[in-house]
């Protein structure tokens, strides 16, 4: 193998990948199922957990069926237009829309029907589309990555529950931050989504992550799961340390500088932006107590339980830390201790 297998480009499929087989075949199942089970999803988990890449596996694995029609949407566009739109320009959809004399020509799509008035209701027009696809047997999967509350998202959300109800063959797949699928959910007369599904990815398996660097630079087990205790089961980390290591010609100790500047660069800086200055003190609180013991982490910011409840919570439901030891917290990302101590250590020169 002489390419470079890591990938440090994010929501771009890699090469080289650890497999989430309990959560992805969940999703297949649900999906799959005579009548399914779900017919939504929400992905959340902390930026470079492989959101977009769990997303796009699953959608690879059921366009593999003829029965599937995938569609990728960007949250910020017409959703709904761009729905049409897509299904509209497949040849072999086009001609069963056409038989159907759905006339689409209203939208400036394209699919115009002679000697059939064009409809000018977008919702109306999806639904007859996606009642013609449910005679020939197909289902439509669409696909949204990072969504965020958009007055198109809200639109889209709400013409999917009819659809829904009308017992129509689409399928939801979304991804996206844990307050921005948070938000959304919470939007009024969204409180169908309050009730969908999630899927927080967590860690990756540390010891497939150890047989993957074992296997590629030919280590001993001691080596291996060092480096993968490194990565703490980190998605990007994952990519990142094979990368610099694969260029360093196994030398992962020599990665560790290019390691740790690039995931501060490219993930930590953006991370950290994105906390309040409370989330903040409370991480830092958690890297200077080194055994991450609730006690210890109160003393030294000076706060009581209450307080330290909340920060805990909200920290959690992110992402950014592990709560499942009682009286213990983890930071999840790898060296984002030494990264927060540096942080606020600095902006506390005078």
């Amino acid at each position: 193998m002489n390419k470079n297998p890591y990938n440090l480009i994010f929501g771009k499929e890699p090469i080289q990948t650890i497999s989430r087989t309990a959560q992805s075949s969940e999703i297949l199942m649900s999906f799959q199922e005579e009548p399914p089970s779900q017919q939504i999803y929400m992905i959340t988990g902390i930026r470079g957990c492989g959101k977009t890449v769990f997303m796009t596996e699953i959608a690879k694995e059921l366009g593999k069926n003829d029965e599937w029609v995938v569609v990728e949407l960007n949250s910020s566009q017409d959703l709904l237009t761009d729905l049409a739109a897509s299904l509209g320009s497949e040849n072999n959809l086009a001609k069963i829309f056409k038989n159907a004399s759905i006339n689409l020509s209203f939208f400036g799509i394209g699919l115009e029907v002679k000697e059939s008035v064009p409809i000018s209701n977008l919702q109306v027009a999806l639904t007859k589309m996606l009642e013609s696809l449910k005679k020939h047997g197909k289902k439509v999967l669409v696909c949204i990555d990072e969504v965020t509350v958009t007055e198109p998202m809200k639109a889209f959300s709400g013409a999917f529950q009819i659809f829904i109800r009308q017992d129509l063959p689409i399928y939801l797949l979304m991804t996206g931050l844990y307050e921005n699928i948070n938000n959304l959910q919470n939007e009024k007369n969204l409180t169908f989504l309050y009730r969908a599904p999630k899927i927080e990815l967590k860690p990756l398996n540390l010891g497939n992550v150890a047989e993957n660097y074992k296997k590629n630079f030919k280590l001993n087990d001691k080596t291996a799961n060092k480096m993968s205790a490194l990565t703490k089961g980190y998605s990007f980390a994952f990519q990142v340390l094979g990368y610099f290591t694969w260029k360093n010609n196994g030398d992962y100790k020599k990665s560790i500088p290019d390691f740790r500047s690039y995931l501060e660069d490219y993930v930590y800086e953006k991370v950290w932006d994105e906390m309040s200055q409370g989330d903040r003190r409370f991480v830092y609180g958690i890297a200077k107590s080194k055994d991450g013991k609730a006690k210890n982490i109160k003393e030294i910011l000076s706060i009581e339980n209450n307080e330290y409840s909340v920060y805990r919570n909200r920290l959690v439901k992110r992402g950014i830390i592990n709560g499942n030891e009682h009286g213990y917290v983890r930071l999840t990302l790898p060296l984002f201790d030494e990264f927060a101590i540096r942080k606020i250590d600095f902006e506390n020169i005078d």
